[in-house]
């Protein structure tokens, strides 16, 4: 028996969160290992960082308090009406030994629960119905109840007591506070609010009253059954973590639909006179994966893509679906990492009404909307087993059964798969179906990473250009001829969609007219190309330090017109250090 990997687990984490480029109103929305879900409210689209963007993360844990500090990357944003925005940020590096205890947090966390105003016998009570299955917090005032509700990770509070006026009030309270805060960002919005399983006497007109307006998810009485009590808490616990996750789907569904809708619309003209599905691919490589692309597209064979992250595989999948006769029905993608098992098999073969908590219609699924077309699987290293031959089972018979419906619909879709790994690797090491893998093995195409396509940069780099000049009214006029050379030089570990990000960043920053120059580059990039020009120089680690830094503290000058401080200020330094280490390295004299 194979020895499958488990996934990284999520689980809901509701904190406030300091982003750094800064981001209004950011909030968790839940977490796990290796990622984190966010939300916030920007006061512009342009706010905070973008799909591709490194960030640096801060929030507490709750319970324990202990302070997280994080790097990570976005590896998607949606900015949706209502000025609501959706991120998707996945962990690369902690700061000491905060990684551990994110790992301990997530290892000892159970269903938190809140029980406010319970008599010692309820409280007995309560303690028997959730006995190992969740963590209680007790409060006998409302601030107490306040107080653990909103610290970030109750899914459910049990309302109990004899005060019907107390337990009303809030019950009252509590709504009103989540009314205050969705508008102004201070809080996260009411999906993500605990669920509220009223046990405390009241009218009936009046527990009817609050269950439609939602402020109530169970009402039991005030003598509820041990049984009765365990199942309305688990049920409100699931029911919490699937509307939050069906919130941020919506949102990510949005984006994907404006994108492809974006991508739609006519591109600038590609450089160099070729049609916008070849820009870029003048190397050799990428030639031959054009023509393996190109031979594939009008039969239908499932197909796989895979290359490091960036390479381009989703546009690649796009030319395929253009080139593939399906054009005329919109291409579906999917990142097979972005959601849990349930949600995506959920997501992928749709579900029935009732087929679980918050299922409140039927859902046709994403395989059933490509019908006729094509659907994208990125990342489809991520999957389960059991939803990879639920998969295997659609790619052979073209069947697709609903989450909890009895119904098969028969379907034609082209499916593309994608992936960061390699799947036969993945395959030897116990972590993907082998029987999957030789079923999307039947034509592999291999991407090359762009640091071994380097003759592809300058023209990528001059269409990116052009796209954000017209995207963001910007005039900036070319590529002057020592920037080209540092793109080329650059290694791009982010391969295309780095590039793509360094040509935003220089466009924003151009001025009208300019031609793009090393110092609208970020500085990386072009100490690359300063250690490569001496070759023949001491190679040291301290001399390569040396030239780094030299070449940092240029490109921070130029860029603040050579004002000490300004550049002092943009490199966190004391100016006076800055001033004796620019006149070190030449940069800066006494008398300036």
């Amino acid at each position: 028996m194979s020895a499958y990997a488990p996934r990284s687990e999520r689980k809901p984490l509701y904190v406030k969160v300091a982003m750094q480029p800064a981001l209004h109103g950011c909030w968790a929305v839940n977490i796990s290992e290796t990622g984190i879900g966010l939300i916030a409210t920007p006061h512009t689209a342009s706010e905070g960082p973008h799909e591709g963007e490194d960030v640096e993360l801060s929030f507490s844990l709750p319970d324990s308090g202990e302070h997280i500090r994080v790097r990570g990357l976005v590896r998607w944003r949606h900015d949706a009406a209502g000025a609501v925005a959706a991120l998707g940020v996945s962990f690369r590096a902690f700061e000491d030994s905060d990684g551990v205890k994110l790992a301990r947090y997530l290892a000892s966390s159970h269903l938190q629960v809140v029980v406010a105003f319970a008599t010692e016998q309820e409280q007995r009570l309560v303690s028997a119905a959730l006995e190992g299955v969740a963590k209680l917090h007790f409060a006998a005032i409302p601030a107490e109840a306040h107080a653990l509700v909103t610290r970030g990770d109750a899914a459910c509070l049990v309302v109990c007591g004899q005060d019907e006026e107390q337990a009303l009030a809030l019950v009252e309270s509590l709504a009103a506070r989540r009314a205050d805060a969705d508008p102004s960002g201070a809080g996260p919005p009411s999906d993500l609010a605990s669920r509220i399983v009223y046990c405390a006497p009241a009218a009936p007109d009046r527990v009817v009253a609050l269950f439609n307006a939602g402020r109530i998810f169970r009402a039991l009485g005030p003598a509820p059954t041990r049984e009765a009590l365990h199942q309305a808490v688990l049920q409100a616990g699931r029911e919490h973590g699937v509307r939050t996750e069906q919130w941020r789907l919506a949102l990510e569904l949005e984006r994907s639909l404006l994108r492809e809708r974006a991508l739609s619309q006519a591109l600038p003209a590609a450089p160099g006179g070729r049609g916008s599905e070849e820009v870029g691919f003048r190397s050799a490589a990428m030639h031959r994966v054009m023509e393996l692309v190109r031979l594939v597209a009008p039969h239908r064979v499932a197909v796989l893509l895979q290359g490091e992250t960036g390479t381009g595989k989703e546009v690649l999948a796009r030319i395929l679906h253009r080139l593939s006769g399906r054009g005329d029905v919109p291409l579906v993608v999917q990142d097979c990492g972005a959601l849990s098992e349930t949600l995506l098999e959920s997501e992928l073969f749709g579900h029935v009404k009732g087929a679980f908590t918050g299922a409140v219609a039927d859902h046709p699924g994403l395989f059933v909307l490509a019908n006729g077309g094509t659907i994208f699987l990125d990342e489809i290293e991520n999957t389960t087993p059991n939803l990879q031959a639920k998969l295997l089972r659609v790619l052979e018979t073209g069947d697709v059964r609903p989450v909890g419906g009895t119904q098969v619909r028969h379907v034609d879709v082209r499916v593309v798969a994608a992936s960061n790994k390699d799947l036969g690797e993945e395959v030897r090491a116990g972590r993907f179906r082998a029987d999957l893998f030789y079923r999307l093995n039947s034509f592999t195409v291999d991407i090359p990473p762009l640091r071994d396509r380097p003759e592809d940069v300058p023209e990528l780099a001059l269409y990116f250009l052009e796209l954000f000049n017209r995207t963001l009214r910007r005039s900036a006029s070319g590529i002057s001829p020592d920037t080209e050379d540092a793109l080329r030089a650059y290694a791009w570990p982010g391969n295309v969609r780095e590039l793509r990000n360094v040509m935003e960043r220089s466009v924003l920053l151009s001025r009208p007219g300019e031609v793009v120059s090393r110092r609208l580059l970020p500085p990386s990039v072009g100490a690359t190309l300063a250690l490569r020009n001496e070759p023949n120089g001491d190679g040291s680690l301290r001399a390569r330090l040396e030239r780094v830094e030299r070449e940092f503290i240029r490109e921070a000058l130029e860029r603040h017109g050579g004002v000490l401080r300004r550049a002092a200020v943009a490199l966190g330094m004391d100016p006076v250090t800055l001033g004796r280490r620019a006149r070190r390295h030449g940069l800066w004299k006494a008398d300036d």
